[in-house]
């Protein structure tokens, strides 16, 4: 295993995930976007064993460790795979929690079919060892009617009513998100994410981190590719490690994390 590159208070290393992860302590989230079936080529790597990733993240969670897997089927003769569906029943048998069953919606679609919908969602699952010890969930939803009371009734298993928790509030102006999140799409191969086919937008990096850590925990992204995760990390006061195989993804990644950590030096 090569040495690592420690970039303030990221580490990231150049290598195969498979051989780094065993080596690691654990760890208070994974947020990551694995290569999605064969959907793209990957720097003329092989098709890594995803299941043999989520073992070895699923050995690094600390306890009440959140981890985040975004991850979308290819398509092959017409239909999907199932590959995700493969990898969230994988986590339960690893004895992680399927805590939420989150989607991404993009703004854009590619390649649609002709006889279905237009592709335009992906899964963003979130796996928890044991009961997540964090939840600082985003307000940022507008209400539709803010300033009214909240009122009504909710059927019991025996079919009594009983009043709504929050009954008598005043409802807020903004309100916690849904767990479905329209995303910009982060534009691959350009500007900062030059020679990256499929950088993860970073409000879904940003979004988990703030999400299921605090500040200081340690942040794990197996598959960095452009250090998306690494710069919501840096932003956001939290520590990191990166895993990444192909050098030309890795040079953009030590790049984008520096100058995050240089940013929030002068901010801080």
């Amino acid at each position: 295993m090569n040495s690592p590159v420690v970039i303030g208070n990221a580490t990231l290393y150049l290598g195969d995930c498979l051989e780094i992860l065993p080596a690691l302590g654990r760890v208070d989230a994974v947020i990551t976007s694995p290569p999605y079936d064969a959907v793209r080529e990957y720097g003329g790597h092989a098709p890594v064993d995803t299941f043999r990733v989520l073992d070895g993240c699923a050995r690094v969670l600390a306890p009440g460790a959140v981890m985040m897997w975004n991850v979308r089927d290819q398509t092959v003769d017409g239909s999907e795979t199932g590959t995700s569906f493969r990898q969230a029943l994988h986590c339960l048998e690893l004895g992680l929690r399927l805590h939420d069953t989150m989607i991404y919606c993009r703004e854009g679609v590619t390649f649609p079919d002709s006889n279905r919908y237009f592709p335009s969602t992906e899964y963003m699952f979130v796996f928890s060892n044991g009961a997540p010890k964090h939840f600082n969930g985003i307000k940022d939803r507008r209400n539709k009617t803010v300033g009214t009371v909240m009122h009504g009734t909710d059927r019991q298993t025996d079919g009594g009513m009983t009043k709504k928790r929050r009954s008598g509030e005043v409802i807020a102006a903004f309100g916690l998100r849904h767990n479905w999140w329209v995303l910009h799409n982060a534009e691959a191969g350009l500007g900062e994410f030059e020679g990256h086919p499929a950088p993860m937008p970073y409000p879904m990096a940003a979004g988990h981190v703030m999400t299921w850590t605090d500040e200081n925990e340690i942040v794990l992204d197996p598959f960095m590719g452009s250090g998306t995760t690494g710069v919501a990390a840096a932003r956001h006061m939290r520590r990191f490690v990166g895993i990444e195989i192909e050098p030309r993804y890795f040079e953009i990644a030590c790049r984008r994390i520096e100058n995050a950590q240089r940013q929030s030096r002068i901010f801080a």
